[in-house]
C-alpha cells in the first residue's frame, strides 16, 4: 500500500487507548471544568468536536444538534463514522474502544487528522462516563452499526442492525444527574452560540440546531441553521453589527505560513474598546498567547511602518504605542496547530512559539496590501491611531490619579469605603452597593470582621462609550480601583490588571431588584467587562439577590424572590397573607439585609462568568453602545425575563 494511501485509510488500528476512565466519573471536573451549567454544555461541545474534526479533514459538511423533550442531546454527522473493526491491542472493536477508553481516538493518530479541536482526546468516551445512558450508531461500509453504554460500560458488543447507503455517525446522551445534580436542562442560547462560532470558524459547514422541548408560533419545533460561506470575516460582521465602522471594508486574509494555516479578519470602528477574539483548533483562547502575539506585532509594525512613510506623524509630540493601534479595533486570529501547547489547565493560552513569526507575516502581508490598495482607509486608521496615542497620554495621568494615595483618605483608601477587619484578602469580601441610604443599612447589617462596604453615586461612567482618560477620571471608577488595591497598566497593555494586591477575592455588586438598579448593575458588570475582566475570569465577582417580597401573616413571615415564589408561599399560608414588595436596598432594615442577602449561611450570590468571550462583547456592544434598534429586538426578545415595575 502506497504512503498516501496509508494516510488516507482510517481503520480500526488507527485507534489508540492511552489510559482508563475509571477516575472521570470520581473527578469529573478535572475532565469537563466543572459539574455545573458550563459542565453540562461541555458535553454537547466534546462530541460535536469529534464531528468538527471530520470536518475539518474535508470527509463531512452537514452536522445536527437536538436537544430531546427529556433533555438528552443527539448529534449526527455524514463523516466517515467511527471505525467498528476489531481493535488488536484491545481485542474488541474500535468503536468500543473509542467510547469507553479515556484518550482513546483518532486524534492520536497523525495519519487520520492533521489538527484536531476538543480536550486531547478524552472527549466522547468522557461524555460517556458522565452519562446515564448513551447510543451511538455508526452508517460505515453499508452497514449500520450501534452500541449502547450505561454510566460508561457497554452493554453488549457492537453489532450490526441492517444495511444503509448512508454514512456518518449518531450519538445520544443522556447527562448523569447524580453527577449534574444542579442541573440537566440545557440552555438553547448557550448552544446556538457555540454552533454559530462553529460555523464561522469552519466555513462551509452547516450545522443544525433544533429545541424538541419547545414550538414557535407555527407549532414547529424552534431550530436555527448556522452556515457561512466568507468565515471570520462574516464573524467580524456579525460581532460588529452593533457598532459603528471607521472604515467600510473588512481586512481579511487565509492562508498557511511556515506550515500553520492562519486566518485572520479585522476591523475597525468609531468606539475605544479593543476586542480581540483568538482561536485554536476551534477552541476560544481568551488568554490569548503566542498566536495573539504574533497578531499584535504584525499589526504595530506595519501600521507604524506606513504611518511613519506617510508623513502623518510627523508632528506629533510624543511615541505611539502598540495600544494606539488597537483602539477601536475588532479581530479575530484563527490558528490550526498540529500539536498544540497550552499553558496552565484551562488550556486557554497557546505557548507554541513557532505560531508567534507565522501570525506575524500573515498579518503584515495582509495589512501592507491593503493600505496600499486602500488609501482613504489607511488615512482614516492612521487619523484614528493619533487621536488614540493623544488620549492615552491623557489616561497615563488619570491613571497615576488612581494609583496615587488621596491625602483626603485614610491609608490611601476611599473616604467611603467602609472597611473591614479581616487582613486575609481570601476571606474578604467587598459589596458595591447602590447610592448612601443602601450603604448605610448595608454597612449597620454587615459581619465587619469580613465584609467591606463601598457606597457608589448614583450611576456610574458608561465605559463602552466613554474614552480612556474619561474613565479613568471617573470618581466612582477610581474608588473602585482604589478600594480593590489593584493596580494596572503594562507595557503590552495599558489596561492589564495585576490582582497581586487585590484586598478582597469577593466582590459583590449589590443593586435594588428594579429596572434602574439593573441598570446600574450592568454599568458596573460593562466597567468590570472592558477594564477588569482578570476579576470575572478568576472568579472574583459575584451579584447579590435581595429579595423582592415579605410575605407576612399573623407570626410567621417569609421572603419570596420571583413573583411564583410568592404565589406558592401565599398559598402556603392559607391566602390573605400581607405582602409587602421591595422597591430598594434601603425600605430593608439592616437586620433584614443581613438575614436575606448578606449572610453566607442563607443568601444567594450568582457568580459571574464568562462563557463565549465573543458572544459577551456583542451583547455588551449592543446594550451600552449608541445604536438603538438592535438593543430594541434583544429587550424585546428578552422581555419575558425581566421584572419591569410600571
Amino acid at each position: 500500500m502506497s504512503e498516501e494511501a496509508k494516510k488516507n485509510q482510517y481503520s480500526a488500528d488507527s485507534i489508540q487507548a492511552l489510559e482508563g476512565m475509571e477516575h472521570v466519573r470520581m473527578r469529573p471536573s478535572m475532565y469537563i471544568g466543572d459539574v455545573g451549567t458550563r459542565g453540562l454544555h461541555h458535553l454537547v461541545y466534546e462530541v460535536v468536536d469529534n464531528s468538527i474534526d471530520e470536518a475539518m479533514g474535508g470527509h463531512c459538511d452537514t452536522i445536527s444538534v437536538t436537544i430531546n423533550e427529556d433533555n438528552s442531546i443527539t448529534t449526527r454527522d455524514n463523516g466517515r463514522g467511527i471505525p467498528v473493526g476489531l481493535h488488536k491491542k484491545e481485542g474488541v472493536s474500535a468503536l468500543e474502544v473509542v467510547m469507553t477508553k479515556i484518550g482513546a481516538g483518532g486524534k492520536f493518530d497523525k495519519d487520520s487528522y492533521k489538527v484536531s479541536g476538543g480536550l486531547h482526546g478524552v472527549g466522547v468516551s468522557c461524555v460517556n462516563a458522565l452519562s446515564s445512558h448513551l447510543k451511538a450508531t455508526v452508517f460505515r461500509e453499508g452497514k449500520v452499526w450501534e452500541q449502547e453504554y450505561e454510566r460508561g460500560k457497554s452493554q453488549y458488543p457492537v453489532k450490526s442492525t441492517g444495511d444503509t447507503t448512508d454514512r456518518g455517525t449518531v450519538v445520544t446522551f443522556t447527562p448523569d444527574n447524580t453527577i449534574f445534580s444542579q442541573t440537566t436542562e440545557y440552555n438553547y442560547e448557550t448552544l446556538a452560540n457555540r454552533m454559530r462560532e462553529l460555523s464561522y470558524l469552519n466555513k462551509g459547514v452547516r450545522i443544525t440546531l433544533t429545541d424538541k422541548r419547545n414550538k414557535d408560533e407555527k407549532g414547529e419545533f424552534i431550530s436555527d441553521s448556522f452556515y457561512s460561506e466568507e468565515g471570520l470575516k462574516e464573524f467580524i460582521k456579525f460581532l460588529d453589527a452593533t457598532r459603528e465602522t471607521l472604515i467600510q471594508n473588512v481586512i481579511s486574509m487565509e492562508g498557511e505560513k511556515n506550515g500553520i494555516p492562519v486566518e485572520v479578519a479585522m476591523v475597525y470602528n468609531t468606539g475605544y474598546s479593543e476586542n480581540l477574539h483568538s482561536y485554536v483548533n476551534n477552541i476560544n483562547t481568551h488568554e490569548g498567547g503566542t498566536h495573539l502575539s504574533g497578531f499584535r506585532r504584525g499589526l504595530t509594525s506595519t501600521l507604524k511602518k506606513y504611518a511613519d512613510a506617510s508623513g502623518m506623524l510627523d508632528k506629533l509630540k510624543f511615541e505611539i504605542s502598540g495600544d494606539d493601534f488597537r483602539e477601536g479595533l475588532t479581530a479575530i486570529v484563527s490558528v490550526k496547530v498540529a500539536e498544540p501547547q497550552f499553558e496552565g489547565q484551562t488550556k486557554t493560552k497557546l505557548g507554541n512559539r513557532e505560531v508567534t513569526s507565522a501570525v506575524s507575516q500573515a498579518v503584515s502581508e495582509m495589512l501592507t496590501d491593503y493600505l496600499e490598495e486602500n488609501p482613504d482607509d489607511a488615512k482614516q486608521i492612521v487619523e484614528k491611531v493619533k487621536l488614540a496615542a493623544q488620549a492615552r497620554h491623557a489616561a497615563a495621568k488619570a491613571r497615576e490619579m488612581v494609583q496615587r494615595k488621596n491625602p483626603m483618605s485614610v491609608g490611601g483608601l476611599p473616604g467611603k469605603l467602609s472597611d473591614c477587619s479581616e487582613q486575609d484578602a481570601t476571606k474578604c469580601e467587598v459589596f458595591l452597593v447602590e447610592g448612601d441610604s443602601a450603604g448605610g443599612t448595608a454597612k449597620q447589617g454587615r459581619d465587619r470582621m469580613f465584609q467591606a462596604i463601598l457606597p457608589l453615586r448614583g450611576k456610574i461612567l458608561n465605559v463602552e462609550k466613554a474614552m480612556q482618560h474619561k474613565v479613568f477620571e471617573n470618581e466612582e471608577i477610581k474608588n473602585i480601583y482604589t478600594a480593590l488595591g489593584v493596580t494596572i497598566g503594562t507595557e503590552e497593555d495599558s489596561k492589564a490588571l495585576n490582582l497581586e494586591k487585590l484586598r478582597y477575592h469577593k466582590v459583590v455588586i449589590m443593586c435594588d431588584a428594579d429596572v434602574d438598579g439593573s441598570h446600574i448593575e450592568t454599568l458596573i458588570l460593562t466597567f468590570f467587562f472592558r477594564y477588569m475582566r482578570e476579576l470575572i475570569e478568576g472568579g472574583h465577582v459575584y451579584i447579590a439577590t435581595p429579595p423582592l417580597y415579605l410575605v407576612k401573616k399573623g407570626s410567621k413571615k417569609r421572603y419570596a424572590w420571583t413573583d411564583k415564589e410568592r404565589d406558592e408561599i401565599v398559598e402556603s399560608m392559607g391566602g390573605a397573607a400581607g405582602i409587602q414588595r421591595y422597591k430598594g436596598l434601603g425600605e430593608m432594615n439592616a437586620e433584614q439585609l443581613w438575614d436575606t442577602t448578606m449572610n453566607p449561611e442563607f443568601r444567594t450570590l450568582r457568580q459571574v462568568t464568562i462563557d463565549n468571550a465573543t458572544e459577551t462583547d456583542r451583547i455588551f456592544s449592543m446594550l451600552m453602545g449608541d445604536e438603538v434598534p438592535p438593543r430594541r429586538e434583544f429587550i424585546e426578545k428578552n422581555a419575558v425575563y425581566a421584572n419591569i415595575d410600571v
